[in-house]
C-alpha cells in the first residue's frame, strides 16, 4: 500500500480493507513503519516501535473486532501493556517495564488494533505541550517548531501526520483535547467511570483521568468507545450504557438542542479573537442545522479552583515517584526530573490530608456551580484552547520561573480555555 493511500483512511476504513482481504495486517504494519520512518525524524511523535508487531507480526494474535490489524500507538503515560516499556517521559523511569496490562489495553486488543509502538508525552503528562528532556520536542505536523499540544501530543501528531490512523490518548486536564485542537483531530474525553482504568487503579486522578484515543474521524472515536467502555469486575461504580451503540449515533439525526456558547475568561485568560470567531462560526453552522444557539455565561471559581485541583492531583505524587525510583534503582533529583516536576515532588510533601479533603470539598462546590449551566442548556460549546499552537519552549517543564505553585497558571490556564 502506498503511503498517501494509507494516510487517506481512518481506522475503520483500514479495518474494512482487512476484513475484505484486500490488505493484510502485516502489510499495514509495514506501511505504518514506513510512514513513521518518513515523518518521525522531523515530528518526533514516536519514541519506540516494536519489531515483533511489524515484520514478525503473528496475525493470529490480533483480536477480531472492527479495527483488526489497524496500526496503533500506546502513549508513554498510562499506556500499560504487560512486558513493554513505560517511562512517563522521565529519566527517573528509564527502562521501567509494565508488569500488568490495564483493562483498557485488553479491550483495545479485543477491538483488533495492532499496538506497534509508543508515542511521546511530556514528563508525567504535566504540560499542555509535548516537550521533554528525555525525548525532545514533538512538532505540530502543520508547522515545524510549533507545539503539537499535550500531553497526548505525540499520539495526535502521529495521527494527523498519517503515521497511524488512531492512537492511545489519556486525559486528566485536557491531554486528549488540547492536541486534537492544535493538530486538527478528534479528541473525546469520556465521562468519569465510562472507561475502566483497572485493575491496579480504581480511578485515575481521583476521577479526572481517563483513557481513550486520538483520532481523525468521529466515527473512529465512537466505534472505539463501544469497545473500551465495557464495565469490568471490581470497578468502583458503573455508568449505565446507552441503549444503542455510540457508533450508531454518528449519523443519526439529532433532536433540536439548546446550545450555549461560552467565551467567558474562566481562568482570567482572554480568548484570542480568531479562536473566538471560530467558535461563533461553529455556532452559526449549528443554527443552520436547526439548533438554538446563544451566548451563555458560566462560572467555575477561576484560578482558585485550579489551585484546589492542583492539591488533588499532586497529593501522593512524592510517594509515586519514590516508588518508581525504587523500581528503577535511580534517585529523585535534578538529574532524573525536569525542574517543574522536581518542584511538584517537593510540593506534594506539604499537602496534608486535611488540605486534600479541603480541596475535594471546594472542587465539589465548583463542580455544582458549573453544572448549573446545564439547567438551561443541552450543550456547552467553547474553545478547547484560548489560542492556537505556539512555538516550542513556552510551556516546557524546564521553563525558568515556573514551579509547582504556578504550574496550573503558566502551563495550563494560559493556553487552555476549559479542559478540566
Amino acid at each position: 500500500m502506498k503511503l498517501d493511500e494509507y494516510a487517506s483512511y481512518d481506522g475503520l476504513g483500514l479495518g474494512e480493507l482487512v476484513a475484505k482481504g484486500e490488505v493484510s495486517p502485516k502489510e499495514l504494519a509495514r506501511t505504518a513503519a514506513s510512514a513513521i520512518e518518513a515523518a518521525n525524524g522531523e515530528i518526533k511523535a514516536v519514541i519506540e516501535t516494536y519489531d515483533d508487531r511489524i515484520d514478525a507480526l503473528d496475525e493470529s494474535t490480533l483480536g477480531a473486532g472492527p479495527f483488526r490489524g489497524v496500526p496503533f500507538l500506546m502513549k508513554d503515560v498510562f499506556g500499560h501493556e504487560k512486558g513493554r516499556l513505560i517511562e512517563f517521559g522521565s529519566r527517573l523511569c528509564r527502562g521501567m517495564t509494565v508488569t500488568t496490562s490495564t483493562y483498557f489495553t485488553d479491550q483495545l486488543k479485543a477491538a483488533g488494533v495492532n499496538i506497534l509502538g509508543r508515542s511521546a508525552a511530556p514528563e508525567y503528562s504535566m504540560s499542555a505541550t509535548t516537550e521533554s528532556v528525555m525525548f525532545g520536542n514533538t512538532s505540530n505536523p502543520w508547522k515545524k517548531g510549533y507545539s503539537a499540544g499535550g500531553s497526548s501530543g505525540g499520539a495526535q501528531a502521529a495521527v494527523t501526520s498519517g503515521m497511524v490512523p488512531i492512537a492511545h490518548g489519556s486525559d486528566i486536564g485536557g491531554s486528549i483535547r488540547i492536541p486534537a485542537s492544535w493538530c486538527g483531530g478528534v479528541g473525546l474525553k469520556p465521562s468519569r467511570g465510562r472507561v475502566s482504568i483497572g485493575p491496579v487503579v480504581d480511578e485515575g486522578g481521583l476521577g479526572f483521568s481517563c483513557n481513550h484515543i486520538q483520532a481523525k474521524t468521529l466515527r473512529d472515536a465512537a466505534a472505539m468507545l463501544d469497545w473500551v467502555s465495557k464495565p469490568q469486575i471490581g470497578d468502583p461504580f458503573v455508568i449505565p450504557r446507552p441503549t444503542q451503540s455510540y457508533a450508531s449515533f454518528v449519523n443519526a439525526p439529532s433532536p433540536r438542542l439548546k446550545i450555549g456558547i461560552v467565551l467567558t475568561e474562566l481562568f482570567g485568560v482572554p480568548i484570542d479573537s480568531e479562536v473566538a470567531q471560530a467558535v461563533k462560526d461553529t455556532g452559526k453552522i449549528l443554527e443552520r442545522m436547526g439548533h438554538h444557539v446563544e451566548i451563555a455565561e458560566a462560572d467555575f471559581g477561576g484560578i482558585a479552583t485550579l489551585h484546589h485541583i492542583n492539591d488533588l492531583f499532586f497529593f501522593g505524587f512524592d510517594a509515586r515517584l519514590d516508588g518508581y525510583a525504587k523500581r528503577t534503582g535511580q534517585k529523585v533529583g535534578p538529574d532524573t526530573l525536569e525542574p517543574v516536576i522536581l518542584s511538584v515532588y517537593e510540593f506534594a510533601k506539604q499537602i496534608t490530608p486535611a488540605r486534600f479533603f479541603t480541596a475535594m470539598s471546594e472542587i465539589n462546590v465548583a463542580r455544582r456551580k458549573l453544572a448549573r449551566f446545564y439547567a438551561d442548556h443541552d450543550v456547552w460549546l467553547s474553545p478547547t484552547t484560548s489560542r492556537v499552537s505556539e512555538p516550542w519552549g513556552k510551556y516546557h517543564l524546564s521553563k525558568a520561573g515556573v514551579d509547582a505553585s504556578s504550574l496550573v497558571e503558566k502551563l495550563f490556564a494560559e493556553p487552555c480555555q476549559f479542559t478540566v
